[in-house]
């Protein structure tokens, strides 16, 4: 339903169906931060570089800054807090993967997904995903690392 410059769509975020109310340029980050009060995707950089704010969309990771949230309303969306209890959540936590926290949950999305669609990445594969993320406080060992931790785990199953 349209009200002026402003339209009722229906996303699909971590499971669940949620209406919203958006004007046609608001961003998915935006939605999602403001409108639906999840704010684990983090504004960064606002242009794509940083992946902050990065999500899954239809399995793939998106960063939502990028993407206008009436672009998603036929995709399934998962932020950060659809991960909570994860393998990956619980490796950057054992492996001290995180200094700030402000990029984590972009990695998290990133990895989680990675560990999804390569659960045998190698190093090479591993560094190609994690150089869509920036992080300005730490080196990327221990973040290789609960990535590393995850997909042995999964290639033991």
């Amino acid at each position: 339903m349209t009200n002026g410059k402003r339209t009722d769509i229906t996303l699909h975020v971590n499971g669940e169906e949620r209406e919203v109310m958006i004007r046609p340029a608001d961003t998915l980050l935006y939605v999602l931060r403001e409108r639906l009060g999840l704010t684990g995707a983090k504004p960064g950089c606002l242009n794509g570089d940083c992946g902050a704010c990065t999500v899954s969309l239809d399995g793939r990771p998106m960063k939502s800054c990028l993407m206008l949230a009436a672009e998603c309303t036929d995709k399934t969306i998962v932020t950060v807090e659809g991960l909570e209890g994860t393998p990956i959540q619980q490796a950057f936590v054992r492996h001290f993967a995180f200094q700030c926290g402000y990029c984590t949950p972009g990695f998290i999305m990133n990895c989680h997904l990675l560990a999804e669609t390569h659960p045998d990445a190698d190093d090479e594969t591993i560094r190609e995903w994690l150089d869509s993320n920036i992080c300005r406080c730490t080196g990327y060992k221990e973040i290789e690392q609960a990535v590393k931790s995850v997909l042995t785990k999964k290639s033991e199953i």
